[in-house]
């Protein structure tokens, strides 16, 4: 039994509580963040091929795949900034700096917050799909989804979960000739808690995160995708313009997740900007 002196908060296992996987052991480090509704293993077909020349870590948010259920705090994850503050928490927990992260969907926001809190842990971010804001600012600001949109998908969740799942993935994913990549997704969306994947998507879909961008020092690789319902082409032009130091590189795959529908193209991309770092 573990005895605290009065006042003392109990230490928490981070890799425990994010279930972190470290896989190869090389002199740098590339951490791969998940992105709503999922967890790490989105990334199986693309981290590991960096194993042999990088230190590559994954881990689940909490809330998420396989993390500590029981450490999910609905107050601290009301905002991007708790989702922030486990990533930061696993890379000072591994001792990593000068890190690489590579963040899907809403985990490239969550990696730029933690980046301006802690830029000595970042050496480049590399986003997937990333979108600053998922509503409609107009006639300024093109995100790809009304107000109405976005509330009709979190009544359809509290309603109706499996059918919430049923109707998003196809629609995320595209690539209608596979439908075996839709219905991994569905029973990924499927599996998450209905209360904390509501509030989750919640926090994704009405977050802003435009007025941060200038903040954000490290350089940033925008992986964009075509035919992304979720990230529509002018959100990755948004990025480019706010992002000092960024570069644009737009995919062929198709979708919102190119590391499940496009792995080589995902991993070639990424691959193709960090060797000349």
């Amino acid at each position: 039994m573990q005895i605290l002196e009065k006042g003392a908060e109990p230490t928490v296992d981070i890799l425990k509580r994010n279930h972190v996987t470290v896989l190869g052991s090389g002199q740098r480090t590339i951490i791969f963040g998940h992105g709503f509704g999922c967890d790490q293993e989105m990334w199986r077909l693309v981290a590991p091929r960096f194993a042999d020349r990088f230190r590559v870590v994954l881990f689940d948010y909490v809330g998420s795949g396989r993390s500590a259920l029981d450490q999910y705090d609905p107050v601290k994850y009301a905002d991007l900034q708790g989702y922030a503050s486990d990533l930061l928490d696993v890379m000072e927990a591994l001792e990593l700096e000068k890190s690489i992260f590579v963040g899907h969907s809403v985990s490239s926001m969550i990696g730029a917050l933690a980046s301006i809190r802690r830029p000595d842990l970042f050496s480049h971010l590399i986003m997937v799909g990333p979108s600053p804001r998922y509503l409609n600012d107009l006639p300024e600001y093109y995100g790809g989804f009304d107000r109405e949109d976005i509330d009709e998908l979190l009544e359809m969740m509290q309603l109706n979960f499996s059918g919430w799942a049923g109707y998003m993935a196809p629609a995320a994913m595209k690539n209608t000739e596979r439908a075996e990549l839709a219905e991994e997704l569905e029973q990924q969306f499927a599996s998450r808690d209905p209360q904390i994947a509501r509030q989750f998507a919640e926090v994704t879909f009405y977050c802003d995160c435009r007025d941060m961008l200038s903040q954000v020092t490290v350089p940033t690789l925008i992986l964009q995708c075509a035919e992304d319902s979720i990230a529509p082409l002018e959100v990755g032009d948004f990025l480019h313009s706010s992002l000092h130091g960024s570069t644009l590189n737009r995919m062929t795959a198709k979708g919102h997740y190119p590391q499940l529908s496009q792995p080589d193209e995902t991993f070639s991309r990424i691959d193709e900007y960090l060797t000349v770092l």
